[in-house]
């Protein structure tokens, strides 16, 4: 056992189960939920994961009955057969040593499809599809089809059933005056609103008897307007308790809240003291969640007595061995998840498998493999950004002989610039990951050195990974002493003046215009905390109006803004909205906080010269302006960075001419290197494990 992580490592008895550790693997819908001919990848998914050491698994939501599809024909778990099917993945986790429970969710009038019902008839702003209200014997109906869903899952194998009763699917629904407008039996007052979770429970613990485990998803903070008080969610977890439940998981947030709780900028553990709050009004034991991703967080929760368990589900995307690595005193060698949440939550709103940005395997585990090398080949990776890191990474665990040339002075590429913007300082992890796994797999890394071709002719692979350069801006007094790039900005090479026009509305442009209005990564302003983004949880939580729900109903207080580090104008010649190719779960928080610093936003421009007098443009109405600013930074795109992998395949061509053999190495070229468009380092790593896969 890791002396540095007692608890954490420490068992726990639950309900009729002894657990070996405190680490619950979250729910997360992979989008192999909803086919049965999925079955043999989910479970090597969750057999993976639980050979990493997670003490109990939680699968992604299965609705009771047809009415509580998130999708059109979506996962559901209503008849012996499809529990059948089941039976090979619960024995395959039994057999490494972990617990599995099948989550029951019914979406309520969140589901994606026309058979919709809710507590009443309500219109959700996820969903394209209005909800009907069920009548008296529709819910009678559906707390039956909740009890069947629990007894064919005991059936199918699972050790007991997550009741998801958060995230604003159909229990918050009902429990919510927002959402439940009822007069009769199951709505009018909270007493009688509570009754539709605890009949759930009451009846599923009928329905299975003791021996089966009831894990009960409570919303802590619901963060929507109509939503329900501290002292009614202490009120129900104790009906709760009573009704059956052996477990409280714990939830933040319905999806239609305006606040962010799982992204990156959400400082970690924002809100175990809530569960530390349950833990004092119930006798069983409760799960922290939400943005807990490193064991030292984890550690630090159990240890103050604020939660029996913790559960993460992202970063056991990022790193199966999470809790293996811990037990092993490796902790330092766990893959991070940053809360990007691009190739994950992103992908499931877009009804796509989910995987994760930092480990691509993730969600593919039986066709992306990284096996043994047959041979010990020689392969140099040229740059040292997220594609050579990650392809660098992979090939040596396939136990491959890897250098890893870097012409700067340390490793990174774009990431350092990323983890520079307030709100993203999670990606410095990644980094620091790639760093010691290089260390512990003996791979030589040349920092400073620019690699040139003759330096490559004796190794079998070469991977061009050398990322991309800013695109010059094209325009008249582009070397105006006001124009810098991003990289000068971000590294503090250049201090902007106060009042910054950005070029270019990407993404990289929408993060500019967030360390712009912070000040800088880590600057305080007038002795606060950079504007919107603080690693303080109190901080954070006063910029956005998060209070406590036994003060303001549902923690909606007012939002305390400081007063931006500088006036911002962010440009860019496409008529459509700024920020609309940015990713959906994350998106909107971006967007909300360029409003709330006041950012001057112009689509549609045409940009003319730069002088003196600041960026001259004509608008979208083909009117000249003049942008009165002290600086401008350029964020119009990258180009790639491939002029080593030209010249080695002009190499190669003169020999062909020759007539000679085609010498040297086979060339590779991954990430900003073969693909210059904005930014992807979802891409551009899963370019880098593929490869290192197929050498």
């Amino acid at each position: 056992m890791s002396a540095s992580h007692p608890h954490l490592l420490s068992p726990l008895d639950v309900g009729p189960f002894t657990l070996r550790n405190r680490l619950v693997m979250g729910s997360m819908h992979t989008g192999l939920e909803d086919r049965a001919k999925h079955i043999p990848e989910l479970t090597a998914y969750f057999v993976e994961r639980a050979r990493g050491g997670a003490t109990m698994l939680v699968t992604g939501g299965f609705s009771p009955n047809v009415e509580g599809w998130l999708l059109p024909a979506g996962s559901t778990m209503a008849t012996q057969r499809r529990a059948d099917k089941h039976r090979g993945l619960t024995d395959a986790v039994h057999a490494e040593g972990s617990r599995i429970l099948l989550q029951v969710l019914h979406a309520g009038r969140y589901g994606y499809q026309p058979m919709v019902r809710s507590a009443s008839s309500t219109k959700s702003p996820i969903s394209m599809f209005k909800a009907r209200g069920l009548s008296a014997k529709g819910v009678e109906r559906t707390i039956g089809d909740w009890a069947r869903a629990a007894r064919l899952a005991k059936r199918a194998g699972y050790d007991g059933i997550e009741i998801m009763g958060s995230e604003g699917y159909l229990i918050n629904q009902f429990l919510a005056a927002r959402t439940n407008h009822r007069d009769d039996a199951w709505g009018g007052t909270a007493s009688k609103r509570m009754r539709f979770p605890e009949e759930i429970v009451r009846r599923v613990r009928d329905e299975v008897g003791p021996d089966f485990l009831i894990q009960y998803r409570i919303s802590l903070l619901d963060l929507v307007d109509g939503g329900q008080t501290w002292a009614e969610t202490a009120e129900l977890a104790q009906r709760l308790e009573a009704a059956g439940v052996n477990v409280f998981n714990t939830g933040i947030g319905w999806h239609e809240s305006r606040i962010p709780t799982i992204v990156t900028s959400v400082p970690r553990a924002a809100f175990a003291d809530l569960a530390g709050r349950l833990k004092s009004e119930v006798g069983v034991p409760v799960i922290a969640s939400n943005r807990i991703n490193t064991p030292d967080a984890a550690e630090q929760i159990l240890a103050g007595g604020q939660a029996d368990l913790v559960s993460m589900a992202r970063p056991l995307l990022a790193d199966p061995a999470f809790m293996s690595k811990v037990a092993e005193g490796r902790a330092d060698e766990i893959n991070i998840c940053i809360a990007c949440n691009q190739a994950c939550l992103d992908h499931t709103f877009a009804n796509r498998r989910a995987s994760c940005l930092v480990n691509p395997r993730a969600g593919r585990e039986t066709d992306l493999v990284l096996t043994v090398a047959p041979a010990r080949q020689r392969v140099a990776v040229v740059g040292a950004g997220p594609a050579g890191l990650a392809c660098a990474e992979a090939a040596a665990s396939r136990g491959l002989a890897v250098e890893v040339f870097e012409a700067e002075s340390e490793l990174g590429g774009q990431f350092r610039y990323a983890m520079r913007v307030p709100g993203k300082e999670e990606f410095a992890a990644s980094l620091e990951y790639f760093r010691r796994r290089l260390e512990v797999l003996d791979v030589p890394v040349h920092l400073g050195r620019r690699a040139q071709a003759a330096d490559l002719t004796d190794f079998d692979h070469v991977v061009i990974a050398t990322g991309v350069r800013p695109r010059e801006l094209d325009l008249p007094g582009a070397d105006h002493p006001m124009v810098m790039t991003y990289p000068q900005l971000l590294t503090g090479a250049r201090t902007p003046g106060r009042r910054v026009a950005v070029i270019g509305a990407g993404g990289i442009g929408v993060d500019v215009s967030e360390f712009l209005l912070a000040g800088g990564p880590g600057i305080a302003i007038d002795g606060r905390e950079p504007h919107g983004h603080s690693t303080d949880v109190g901080e954070w939580k006063r910029h956005w109006g998060v209070t406590d729900p036994a003060i303001d109903r549902a923690g909606l207080g007012t939002a305390v803004l400081d007063e931006p580090a500088h006036e911002v104008h962010l440009l860019q010649r496409k008529t459509t909205k700024i920020g609309k190719g940015l990713g959906k779960t994350t998106g909107w928080v971006h967007r909300a906080e360029l409003d709330a610093g006041g950012v001057r936003k112009y689509t549609g421009v045409s940009y003319v010269k730069v002088d003196d007098d600041g960026l001259h443009i004509l608008d979208s109405h083909g009117q000249a302006r003049v942008v009165e600013v002290d600086s401008i930074v350029v964020c119009a795109g990258q180009e790639s960075v491939r002029d080593l992998a030209d010249e080695l395949s002009r190499m190669h061509g003169a020999a062909d001419a020759r007539g000679g053999a085609v010498a040297g190495p086979r060339v590779h070229v991954i990430g900003g290197a073969d693909v210059a468009a904005e930014l992807d380092a979802k891409r551009a790593i899963k370019q880098g494990v593929e490869l290192a896969a197929a050498l």
